[in-house]
């Protein structure tokens, strides 16, 4: 089943769980879909965050400090779906602590959980026959990367394979704020479209008004990560959903 975005474009709000506290993450997602996001990614820690910039990786460094666990991700997910039931939320994920939790299991939790679907960063659609398997048993959504990179046979392959949206990589290379939207990026959109009816979502590098204006003209959704996870980085847990709303309606 599709996510729905009622704003145009979506918001897709990217957090790292337990960062600064566990806490301190739902306070700050709760504040963020009040704000006018549309979906939570909610970030599970990994020590090897291959996809991620500087940013990210000091999040998942502080978050795994303080001993943060899938199942705390989990259980996370559960109270945020009981205090905002209508808002889109995505477990977010490398295939890792996956495997370590148990496949089965996670899709079980993450069902009972109340999330919507799940991003494995690091998993390609060539290689996720029994995680597809599993998404579908229990109907979460399974949301994949797509890259500029990525010839037509495999864009095909993850349009046919998502469900919840698509996620278009505006950019080759990890995450992390930059000064202006990748050229890259409305023409990866415009390829994915021969192929889903789908919402797409652009991330990495999204990280101000004008660039989530810039996608509203060719994409449903912008996804902003390291711009929301550096500023919790900057704010005290207790000013931190404050400054996450404050950030969140000035993108609009």
């Amino acid at each position: 089943m599709p996510i729905r975005f009622d704003h145009k474009p979506g918001l897709v709000i990217y957090l790292t769980a337990g960062d600064p506290s566990l806490d301190a993450t739902r306070e700050i997602a709760l504040a963020a879909i009040d704000a006018g996001a549309d979906v939570i990614e909610l970030g599970v820690p990994f020590s090897d965050p291959m996809a991620d910039g500087p940013v990210i990786q000091r999040a998942s460094e502080r978050s795994l400090a303080h001993g943060t666990s899938l199942k705390d991700v989990l259980a996370l997910a559960g109270e945020i779906r009981a205090a905002r039931p209508e808002a889109g939320l995505i477990l977010f994920s490398y295939l890792n602590p996956i495997l370590h939790y148990g496949l089965h299991k996670f899709a079980d939790d993450a069902a009972a959980a109340g999330a919507d679907g799940a991003l494995v960063t690091d998993l390609i659609v060539e290689e996720a026959d029994e995680y597809l398997a599993e998404m579908e048993r229990v109907g979460l959504a399974p949301v994949f990367l797509a890259a500029p990179t990525s010839p037509d046979e495999r864009l095909q392959a993850i349009a046919t394979h998502s469900k919840g949206f698509v996620y278009a990589i505006s950019r080759a290379g990890v995450t992390g704020k930059q000064k202006s939207l990748a050229s890259d990026a409305a023409p990866l959109v415009i390829r994915l479209r021969r192929w889903t009816r789908l919402p797409i979502a652009v991330g990495f590098g999204i990280s101000n008004a004008e660039h989530v204006a810039q996608v509203g003209r060719f994409a449903d959704a912008a996804v902003i990560g390291s711009a929301i996870v550096e500023l919790i980085e900057r704010s005290t847990p207790e000013a931190a959903p404050g400054a996450v709303a404050r950030f969140i309606k000035g993108l609009r």
